[in-house]
């Protein structure tokens, strides 16, 4: 038997169907690219044509050339009609993919109750939609819904159904717990009774954590003999959410010996799932497995001792084998190594021993007592580090800004930024406009500095988040602003910790544009920009 599994991720379209859980089209390209580099083989971007975001989704997504195969999600055809005149099925074919999901029900309960249709009838609307999408090329992935509770209610109708969808030309027949209610032996039990009426065939899993047991379930089910595994980064979905493929994935490959991604691809799934985190706006457990802040994080005693002789004795893997990192707390030497360690990484030279090493250690864990976070912040990091080490020249210098917002009945909030900053000893002042305070201040900014360094022109904010720190402190609360940069080449990110939103923007933004000079501009260029002084409009 096969030992390889095909993982499809479902975070744009299941993943999104969880509370506080929205992405913009332009999120979703960017997560699309993520999963891809991490190596899934289906990415689910939605349903085409049910909103604007996915259109436009799918438009973007087949211009970046993926390796992963792109799907779209849709119903099988209405009761009483037929396949080829179907809105839902054309839609799927307009919207360019390789690979359809097609969720039908399998459960007779939800036959005669939600769709109010014949059981006969309800196979022949899946049997039609399924020949219908394979004539037209596409491979196509059938989502039993609610198959286990169907099973355990009428099994005959439920293998009828995946019966049905596999005569039809149905690529993978995937089994859904979609109430989440099932428990593992129920699940291993069930997959392995259908050998006998479908032997041979492509079986999938999908499951919901509604007894917080997905991952154990979609283990149960692969073990069982299922070799398509559904799931969504973070366990992001409706209700308690979908199996977590950040357990899963590392659950399979390290711990059962099944290939699901390349080795290297999983030393990037820490990277991944925090990026997704961030761009969802949805703060990560710090415990959550594998992957999580505190995955590997020990804290004093006889753990921190044991563990730095050797990490075998309270870690079950090595962290950078999904691309996280041991962290030890409350330990001034662990932290040395982990600074240094990243200041290694950066090309800086740290001495561990010395007591410059020690104030960044200091300034780094004041910062974060404060709610910096510089993991989904390396630039602000780098410019921290380099800013310690004695590497950084700063190439302008803060003065002043001020803020003007206006709004008028009937009108458009106007919003006006006044900034000062000083180059090579000269205060230059400068105002601009923007469709937000930190549009404006961004617009301020870059007008002072672009005519020393024109490479600024390169660079464009490409996201913008803002997460509240503690909430018991209502409108007074400390928010972390993370600001995401890009240029032709590269894309990084900065933060900044204020009780004041605009503070805390203003901080990231100056860093954005700090890290966009490192290495770009030398002192002859400063020193260019002096001579020409007298002709720059200050």
């Amino acid at each position: 038997m096969s030992k390889s599994i095909s993982i499809f991720d479902t975070t744009l379209r299941d993943g999104t169907q969880g509370e506080g859980v929205s992405l913009s089209a332009d999120d979703k390209v960017k997560i699309a690219k993520k999963l891809d580099a991490l190596g899934v083989h289906y990415i689910e971007g939605g349903i085409p044509g049910s909103n604007s975001k996915d259109i436009e989704f799918f438009k973007r997504v087949q211009e970046l050339r993926l390796t992963s195969k792109i799907t779209a999600f849709g119903s099988t055809r209405r009761k009483g009609s037929v396949a080829e005149q179907d809105a839902n099925l054309k839609r799927i074919l307009e919207s360019g993919v390789q690979a359809a999901t097609l969720v039908g029900k399998s459960w007779d309960f939800h036959v005669h109750t939600a769709l109010q249709t014949t059981l006969e009838e309800n196979l022949s609307m899946i049997y039609d939609s399924i020949a219908f999408l394979k004539q037209k090329g596409l491979e196509v992935i059938f989502d039993a819904e609610h198959f286990f509770d169907g099973y355990k209610n009428n099994p005959e109708y439920a293998v009828a159904v995946l019966s049905k969808a596999r005569e039809a030309g149905a690529d993978w027949l995937v089994m859904c717990d979609t109430n989440g209610g099932s428990l593992p032996h129920e699940i291993s039990q069930i997959v392995t009774s259908l050998q006998g009426p479908l032997p041979g065939a492509n079986l999938g899993i999908h499951t919901h954590n509604d007894c917080e047991l997905a991952v154990a379930n979609t283990l149960s089910a692969v073990q069982a003999g299922v070799r398509h595994v559904q799931g969504t980064m973070n366990g992001y979905g409706e209700r308690c959410g979908n199996a977590n493929l950040c357990s899963i994935i590392p659950n399979l490959q390290l711990k059962l010996g099944y290939e699901c991604i390349g080795e290297e691809n999983l030393r990037t799934l820490t990277n991944t799932a925090r990026y997704i985190s961030e761009i969802a706006n949805v703060n990560m457990p710090v415990n959550q497995p594998y992957v999580g802040n505190a995955a590997f994080a020990h804290k004093g005693g006889i753990h921190v001792s044991a563990i730095l002789r050797d990490s075998r004795t309270y870690e079950h893997i090595e962290p950078e084998k999904v691309g996280n990192k041991q962290r030890v707390l409350v330990s001034e030497l662990a932290g040395q190594s982990n600074v240094v360690s990243k200041a290694q990484d950066m090309g800086i030279a740290l001495d561990p021993a010395s007591e410059q090493s020690k104030h960044i250690i200091g300034k780094i864990k004041e910062l974060e007592h404060e709610g910096y976070q510089f993991e989904g912040a390396d630039a602000s990091l780098e410019l921290l580090l380099r800013e310690a080490s004695g590497e950084l020249k700063e190439l302008f210098t803060f003065e002043s800004f001020k803020m003007l917002v206006e709004k008028a009945a009937g009108q458009p909030v106007v919003s006006e930024a006044f900034v000062k900053v000083n180059v090579a000893g000269e205060s230059i002042y400068t105002a601009a406009e923007g469709n937000g305070p930190v549009n404006a201040l961004d617009n301020a900014l870059r007008k002072a500095l672009v005519q020393y360094f024109p490479t600024l022109k390169e660079m464009h904010l490409a996201d913008y988040k803002v997460r509240v720190l503690d909430d018991k402190d209502a409108t007074a609360a400390k928010v972390r602003v993370l600001i995401e940069s890009k240029n032709f080449e590269n894309s990084w990110n900065t933060v900044g910790v204020s009780s004041n939103v605009i503070e805390a923007s203003w901080e990231a933004l100056v860093d954005s544009m700090r890290y966009a000079l490192l290495g770009q501009i030398s002192p002859e260029h400063v020193h260019a920009a002096e001579k020409r002084q007298g002709l720059v409009n200050h």
